[in-house]
């Protein structure tokens, strides 16, 4: 007698017809490997990564390249995306990530600042491997330490978090911290303007002045007095200075036949 009882997976027996293909949208930039390729961005991921997802993230890089993302907009404690499925409707992405405070901000900046590596680093556009250390000292942690510290939502009617959408937007925002490590900091609250301002404010306010030094017009053109002339060597005492080859002329050593010429250059 046949079952009738429905079964709960029914609908894994009908294939996906996939997402519905994006014209202009979002392509990651490396078409194979890792699409996050700088430290930085490799530690973003890394949060996604330890949650152990298996298949959704794998899809959602697939999503990522094939340009299913259709925005993606990084303002300060939040990333909002939209991201084409299978649906007619493009589903709503959300990426929340707490920003520092004004008086957070600060302090890591006057620390920032007193270090000139990090700073010249910074100015110069890059990112110093060591500057989560300086957060992590002032209990401001530059990432995400897990994936409770990151709040992720999305429209679809998958219960799993983050699904291939959320993944896919995870993998085109560690692709713009690739070329921007900047962006970051924005996403943390603080602008890269804003920023690079308060470093190059706080390393003038800590460099010392040099004094100031009075110019004298009317001796600018003078020429100062001449440099003593030097004292008068003994021919012997300069020429031993020099190593001489070991070189004979008609049996005689080369700096005894060098010293009485040198004596009669000098009295000339």
């Amino acid at each position: 007698m046949p079952d009738d009882k429905p079964d709960k997976n029914w609908w894994q027996d009908y294939p996906s017809t996939g997402p519905i293909k994006v014209e202009n949208g979002i392509k990651a930039r490396r078409t194979r490997g890792k699409i996050a390729t700088t430290w930085w961005s490799q530690r973003f991921i890394t949060v996604l990564e330890e949650l152990q997802l298996g298949g959704r993230m794998s899809r959602g890089k697939n999503y990522a390249r094939a340009g299913q993302v259709m925005s993606l907009d990084i303002s300060a404690g939040k990333v909002i995306a939209k991201v084409q499925g299978s649906r007619p409707e493009p589903y709503a992405v959300k990426l929340i990530s707490k920003p520092l405070s004004a008086q957070q901000w600060d302090l890591v900046t006057e620390k920032l600042a007193s270090k000139a590596l990090f700073a010249a680093k910074l100015l110069a556009g890059e990112m110093p491997p060591e500057i989560e250390e300086v957060f992590a000292e002032l209990d401001v942690p530059l990432f995400p330490a897990a994936a409770r510290d990151l709040p992720m939502h999305c429209s679809c009617p998958d219960w799993a978090v983050p699904c291939k959408h959320v993944a896919a937007v995870c993998f085109l925002l560690a692709e713009r911290f690739d070329e921007d490590p900047f962006l970051i900091f924005e996403w943390r609250g603080r602008s890269k303007a804003e920023l690079l301002g308060r470093l190059r404010k706080n390393r003038s306010e800590d460099t010392p002045a040099e004094p100031e030094t009075a110019l004298d017009v009317e001796n600018f053109f003078t020429a100062g007095p001449l440099p003593p002339e030097p004292e008068p060597q003994d021919a012997d005492l300069v020429l031993l200075r020099v190593d001489a080859p070991a070189i004979q002329v008609r049996g005689e050593p080369l700096i005894d036949v060098l010293t009485p010429l040198y004596q009669q250059f000098r009295r000339t």
